[in-house]
């Protein structure tokens, strides 16, 4: 597990991580969301030891994080740091060497994660002649190819087509079935619903909401959809309540306790059939609408 700890960092008078706390758990992948300038980037700096942190801790498996224990980390910063004139397969067995693996397992590895991606027949192309889709990839394969033991990984999936989405996803679940903890941070929402084991919300610098999907859907405000014969239009007169939408059977409701739930129940069966009675499950990306909402 990666643990997070009270990470603060100030530039100048300026407070841009604010006491943040959360955990990534193995084996899970953890969303780290918030607007442009939340503080998602300069926290993930500071866990991968970039920058320094003003106060604070970052534990794996409950011990101080080391410089040795962050080689063994795979990253993907918000700058790509590929050289551009060098041959992708080259570089990617540089980088690999760099972390303690021989030339042929970094080619091997290299060229495994290529043709996953598409790009094995283009190996000896230098990184400035793809497009920057294609670039996005190469810099992804540069974070797995270690197979680290724990992923950071800063809006990878920026600039993907579905299809290498779909590769991406692929690979992640396969490094979270082998216990290693995913965090990374991403704009598109869809997809830390879709992937998300968890998620931590960032907002000026300060971490506003934080837990597994479930946890925090049970926050979210409790909110049912009844659908009812022959109209719904009656539920507006209720006491308790507060009506979001009204379309001909089907309503959508607020309570203000379970006693108005009940009791909006108990009249809606002597006025007809009940089609429906359920609670609505908000969506990861609707949870992070609510809790950022101004």
């Amino acid at each position: 597990m990666l643990q997070v700890q009270n990470l603060t960092r100030t530039f100048g008078d300026k407070v841009a991580v604010d006491n943040v706390s959360f955990d990534v758990p193995s084996g899970q992948m953890t969303g780290f969301v918030g607007a442009n300038g939340a503080g998602k980037t300069t926290t993930m700096r500071m866990i991968m030891g970039v920058l320094s942190a003003t106060s604070g801790d970052v534990l794996l498996d409950g011990a101080p994080l080391t410089a040795l224990a962050r080689s063994t980390f795979g990253y993907m910063p918000e700058e790509r740091g590929l050289y551009p004139k060098q041959p992708i397969l080259d570089q990617l067995i540089y980088l690999g060497q760099l972390h303690r693996m021989s030339q042929s397992q970094a080619r091997k590895g290299a060229m495994d994660l290529l043709e996953r991606f598409g790009l094995g027949g283009r190996t000896k192309d230098k990184l400035e002649s793809l497009s920057l889709g294609n670039q996005q990839r190469v810099q992804i394969a540069a974070s797995l190819l270690h197979k680290p033991n724990v992923l950071i990984l800063d809006e990878p999936f920026s600039g993907l087509d579905p299809v290498a989405v779909d590769s991406m996803v692929e690979l992640l679940r396969e490094r979270t079935s082998a216990g290693v903890p995913v965090l990374f941070s991403s704009h598109q929402l869809d997809l830390v619903d879709r992937l998300c084991d968890s998620m931590v919300v960032l907002q000026q610098g300060k971490v506003i909401a934080s837990g597994t999907g479930d946890a925090l859907r049970a926050r979210a405000v409790n909110r049912h959809r009844i659908t009812v014969s022959p109209d719904a239009g009656w539920v507006r007169d209720e006491p308790g309540i507060r009506v979001l939408d009204v379309a001909g059977p089907t309503a959508v409701l607020e309570f203000d306790d379970d006693d108005a739930r009940q009791r909006l129940l108990a009249t809606a069966l002597t006025r007809g059939s009940v089609e429906e009675f359920a609670p609505i499950r908000p969506s990861l990306s609707e949870i992070y609408r609510e809790v950022t909402a101004v």
